[in-house]
């Protein structure tokens, strides 16, 4: 599992002319099953995005193609953590640590 953090390297104006292209680009990796949560941070200097996978290098991929990333509008910071504890919603998603 990763969580995607983007923080805003340009005015909120400028995010703000790519927000449509993002949601649709976010829309479609939560039809994938790819995403399972996101939102703005408080105060709003970017937003986070809580990723299920196995592969980094595809996940990159996936930050690269966001339309903020494109449009130079944000940085993303990548984290990987294995889900060995989750809420019972989230129980498909829980992980074992590897041997």
């Amino acid at each position: 599992m990763f969580v995607l953090e983007l923080t805003y390297t340009a005015p909120v104006e400028r995010v703000d002319e790519l927000l449509e292209a993002h949601v649709a680009w976010l829309d479609a990796l939560y039809e994938e099953g790819v995403f399972i949560a996101s939102g703005r941070k408080n105060p709003r200097d970017g937003g986070v995005i809580l990723a299920v996978g196995d592969d980094r290098a595809r996940i990159e991929q996936i930050a690269a193609a966001d339309p903020f990333t494109v449009g130079g509008v944000c940085v993303y910071r990548i984290t990987e953590f294995i889900a060995t504890k989750t809420a019972p919603e989230l129980a498909p998603y829980k992980q074992q640590l590897p041997l």
